[in-house]
């Protein structure tokens, strides 16, 4: 008598079992006594492959290089299922909204009241979501507000009043967590409203939250779809607000004047278009700055169209200058040398330009590989500037003169101790604090002398709080850090949001907004 087989060596079993569960299908394929090792190993691949298509297209595994471009992070993300939530927590938030102005408007006196046809919203017909709410008109920010990208001053530190430096133990319970859109932007955040922009499906979305409560206050999106297999897809630049109006940068060139109260469009250009530039490699990056009657950009034309001002009021182009390809990092408004200037660092040099036309006044080579530029310069003291980039490349500090109407540069020391690969340092004390590639670093800015390393954060983001680093981590991790010379002091950390994070935190008066691809949250951080 013939023996049978047990049922799990079964071929119908094991073709089954490969294609509803391939795992499974894998361990089955090895107990099968008559099939041989060659094809066993062969099929086995197969059913890895198969795996992972399964793993991708059902529960959304993806895998992201971090930081480095070497290593890899796998996490699970159904892009659909998260825009679907996203939606449904959008929609959740209007029913509530609309619930509470019903109630609010039935214990009301309709006598004692009166609609203006100028406060009543219009929807748009490009604007994705419908919210439109009660919000104030400020026109006009106060020191804690944070209006630009890492501060009003771009140099990352809010230094206006003391924070909350005792953390509990499990971390700071968030004033409120939701899921947002793709992208890397940070936010500003001008009185209890907070702007940034997000990938949402095929739309890049300026979006208005109440910070309070992270309600959404109004959107406005346009057709727009930035894909970059390493970096990762979204819009990068931070919206920039002014006097009311928020500018707003696509990574594909489109820029947008909003109202900020309403989130209307007031004009709207595409700087890559007007200016015949090729996009960047990892997309358009540099925040707008206002200077005056102004808008800069850096679309990174040829032929005199690399750095662009535009009206701020009606998008009319005022000038445009010079050739460069353009970098990562956004542009300020600085004084050196006693010269009130806008300090541009393009792919390859350092340079100030005269506001008024961009006349160029000094430039400094800064050239590193691949030509990311992406770290914002620091300004120390009256006439002095660090510049800092990853790739090996290293720190300097250049020193700029004027004598005779005449502008010359110095470097006054150069080293590889600070690599600020697209993270940024900031300056407390005469000691400069960043993320030498991924590990935390503090050297004297007057010296370039290293005073200690330690800590690894990854390719996070930070800012200067009083005495104190607040750092958002790569994985999202919260941490706070004691800003002094003589070595590193981990406070406090805990896990904020979950997900690879390279956005840069923002705070408003007190209040710590956070967010990456996926995930926001606020924590008060105002002392008691």
């Amino acid at each position: 008598m013939v023996k049978q087989a047990p049922w799990y060596r079964s071929t119908s079993v094991l073709c089954a079992a490969a294609l509803l569960l391939p795992p499974l299908g894998i361990v089955l394929l090895w107990m099968h006594r008559d099939i041989r090792v060659s094809r066993k190993i062969l099929n086995s691949i197969y059913l890895l492959i198969l795996t992972s298509l399964y793993l991708y297209y059902l529960l959304g595994l993806r895998v992201e290089t971090d930081g480095t471009g070497r290593s890899l992070m796998v996490s699970l993300f159904n892009r659909q299922w998260h825009e679907s939530a996203l939606e449904r927590d959008r929609a959740q938030q209007k029913k509530a909204f609309d619930t509470q102005e019903q109630v609010e408007s039935t214990s009301v006196n309709p006598l004692q009241t009166e609609t203006r046809p100028s406060e009543v919203p219009t929807l748009r017909p490009d604007a994705v979501g419908t919210s439109m709410p009660k919000q104030s008109s400020q026109s006009k920010v106060v020191a804690e507000d944070w209006p630009d990208f890492r501060g009003a001053r771009r140099d990352g530190s809010y230094r206006w009043s003391a924070i909350r430096t005792q953390w509990p133990e499990s971390g700071l319970p968030p004033l409120w967590k939701q899921p947002v859109g793709g992208g890397y932007a940070s936010f500003v955040a001008v009185g209890d409203t907070a702007y940034t922009i997000e990938q949402r499906r095929r739309n890049e979305v300026v979006v208005a939250y109440d910070i309070k409560s992270g309600k959404e206050l109004w959107s406005h999106g346009w057709a727009a779809e930035f894909r970059e297999t390493m970096g990762g897809d979204g819009p990068r630049a931070t919206p920039t607000w002014d006097q009311g109006r928020l500018y707003a940068l696509g990574a594909i060139g489109e820029l947008r004047c909003l109202d900020a109260r309403t989130g209307k469009r007031l004009w709207s250009r595409n700087i890559l278009e007007d200016n015949q530039a090729q996009n960047l490699q990892w997309g358009m990056s540099a925040a707008p700055l206002i200077v005056d009657d102004k808008v800069v950009v850096l679309p990174g034309g040829p032929n005199g169209k690399s750095v662009v001002a535009y009206n701020k009021l009606t998008g009319s182009p005022v000038w445009s200058v010079l050739d460069d390809k353009q970098g990562y990092a956004s542009p300020m408004l600085v004084t050196l040398a006693g010269s009130h200037q806008i300090l541009v660092v393009s792919a390859r040099r350092a340079m100030g330009l005269e506001p008024t036309a961009g006349d160029l006044l000094w430039e400094y080579p800064w050239v590193t590989s691949y030509d990311v530029n992406a770290a914002q310069p620091l300004i120390l003291g009256d006439n002095r500037v660090f510049l800092s980039a990853g790739y090996g490349h290293g720190a300097a500090v250049v020193e700029i003169s004027r004598q005779n109407g005449s502008f010359t540069t110095r470097t006054v020391w150069q080293n590889t101790r600070m690599k600020n690969k697209f993270t940024s340092s900031v300056l407390h004390g005469g000691y400069i604090y960043g993320l030498d590639e991924a590990i935390l670093a503090c050297m004297d800015a007057a010296t370039g002398d290293l005073k200690w390393k330690g800590g690894r954060y990854g390719y996070g983001q930070l800012i200067l709080a009083g005495e104190h680093l607040v750092i958002l981590s790569e994985t999202g991790d919260l941490v706070l850090v004691k800003a002094a010379p003589e070595g590193h002091r981990e406070m406090a950390r805990f896990s904020a949001i979950d997900g690879k994070t390279w956005n840069h935190p923002a705070m408003a008066r007190g209040r710590l907004l956070v967010r990456n691809t996926t995930e926001m949250a606020c924590f008060d951080l105002r002392v008691e």
